[in-house]
């Protein structure tokens, strides 16, 4: 009697240590599967940043910012931000009443506004303007003073139709 019940707890235990022993391995490769999707993932979030950083930089090629011989422009004035002096002052054409003298179209919902503003380089801006409803896009031409004053004279423009 004692000879079969020390022989089911063997085998008892055996079981067991094979069912741990299989458990085992196929937990290891669950989990290395895992470790390689994520390295998966991870190669493929890095390629998508670089892909990123790299439109970034595409869509900064043309900004003041980073032209340094436009820049060289503003030296001599010594603004801290000449991008956003140039823009504060694009902007308060929009203080006039009614449509923005630089755009010239009628507002046709309400008067026409200079909405985003991007400044290219020391001479040019591009600008969109909007009356709610309707919409276009400028291309400026300005100069800086000495006074600090600035000019700007609208060069081409352009106002985008619907069809519906």
């Amino acid at each position: 009697m004692k000879n079969k019940l020390f022989l089911y707890l063997f085998v008892f235990t055996a079981l067991i240590c094979l069912f741990l022993f299989v458990s085992n391995g196929n937990m290891q490769k669950a989990k290395e599967a895992k470790i390689l999707s994520l390295e998966n993932t991870v190669s493929s979030l890095k390629d998508s940043l670089q892909d990123t950083q790299l439109k970034v930089l595409d869509m900064q090629y043309f900004s003041l910012e980073n032209n340094d011989d436009a820049l060289a422009y503003y030296y001599h004035l010594e603004l801290e931000d000449p991008v956003r002096y140039i823009s504060d002052k694009l902007l308060e054409t929009n203080e006039s009443k009614g449509d923005n003298p630089l755009i010239p179209y009628e507002g046709m919902e309400s008067d026409f506004k200079i909405n985003k503003i991007k400044v290219l380089n020391h001479k040019w801006i591009i600008a969109d303007f909007s009356d709610g409803k309707y919409w276009g896009e400028l291309l400026i031409k300005y100069g800086l003073k000495d006074d600090m004053g600035v000019d700007f004279t609208t060069v081409d423009h352009l106002l985008y139709t619907r069809s519906n």
